[in-house]
């Protein structure tokens, strides 16, 4: 039995990723009380359901702190654990919120969003690490869907798994990035009218980058620092590192560096790729 569990914080878009999993054939669970887990699991499974997916949240209460035992018996009964933990920025959420008029789910008398939000961030901090961190702030609900989907159908059970993102600085550093490399000081293609409104996977911005030496030192630079820690990040029984390549607006220099990397290290780690600026975030 596979089990994708989707937890993080309200309004991060957990309602979108568990659509998802519906759509690709996942028996889904919204709101399952932690306590419920092993016993939903354990009947599942003898049920013969292959796929499951299970969201959990703030709205189990205190009970949360439960979860890392039971995801800890699951796995001794051999059930494959997928963990998605998805959050935003403040600035996101309250936006979020505004648009949509919904009650947070912690809100209460005298309480403001504001405050309801970070009492949510509390609470929740105890899981956020167990698993892969999405930050979706600023991200469209289409690049949020197919990031999910891109990550569910990775072949699991093989180790770390190593994501390489671009993003523009000028939106922000994403909040799920591990390492952050800043590649602003390189030649920007934005420069040059033919070449702007191309991205860093049409060929001509990648000749535009490869012609440069500078680029060719940097790029062997990081890629050189990633293998040599990598290892050690193995052997800390990491699953997840995201290696964040930001440029000035996301576009050229960053997205052609994750790419390249990307393909570098596709024999030593289960590798993903991702764009934030070209996503819509």
């Amino acid at each position: 039995m596979e089990l994708v569990l989707i937890s993080g914080l309200s309004g991060s878009g957990k309602s979108v990723a568990l659509h998802l999993l519906e759509d690709a054939g996942y028996y889904c669970v919204d709101n399952l009380p932690v306590t419920m887990l092993t016993v939903l699991v354990r009947m599942l499974k003898e049920e013969d359901t292959r796929k499951v997916a299970v969201a959990i949240d703030a709205r189990s209460g205190h009970g949360i702190e439960l979860l890392p035992g039971k995801l800890r018996l699951l796995e001794a009964e051999g059930i494959q654990q997928i963990f998605l933990f998805l959050h935003a920025d403040d600035e996101t959420l309250l936006k979020r919120y505004s648009e949509s008029r919904r009650r947070h789910p912690l809100a209460s008398e005298g309480q403001s969003l504001a405050e309801a939000i970070r009492g949510e961030r509390e609470m929740l901090a105890p899981i956020s690490t167990l698993g892969h961190r999405i930050d979706t702030s600023g991200l469209k609900a289409n690049a949020l869907r197919e990031w999910v989907r891109q990550f569910i159908e990775a072949e699991p059970g093989h180790g770390l798994t190593l994501m390489f993102e671009s993003f523009g600085f000028k939106h922000g550093i994403p909040l799920d990035a591990d390492l952050v490399f800043d590649v602003r000081c390189l030649p920007n293609p934005h420069y040059d009218a033919e070449l702007r409104p191309l991205t860093g996977k049409d060929q001509p911005v990648i000749r535009f980058l490869e012609a440069e030496d500078e680029v060719i030192r940097m790029r062997d630079d990081i890629a050189r620092f990633v293998a040599t820690w990598l290892p050690a990040y193995i052997r800390d029984n990491r699953n997840y590192l995201t290696v964040a390549i930001g440029c000035t607006g996301g576009q050229h220099r960053s997205v052609y560096f994750a790419e390249w990397l990307g393909r570098q290290f596709q024999d030593k780690a289960r590798v993903l790729i991702r764009h934030r600026t070209l996503a819509g975030g």
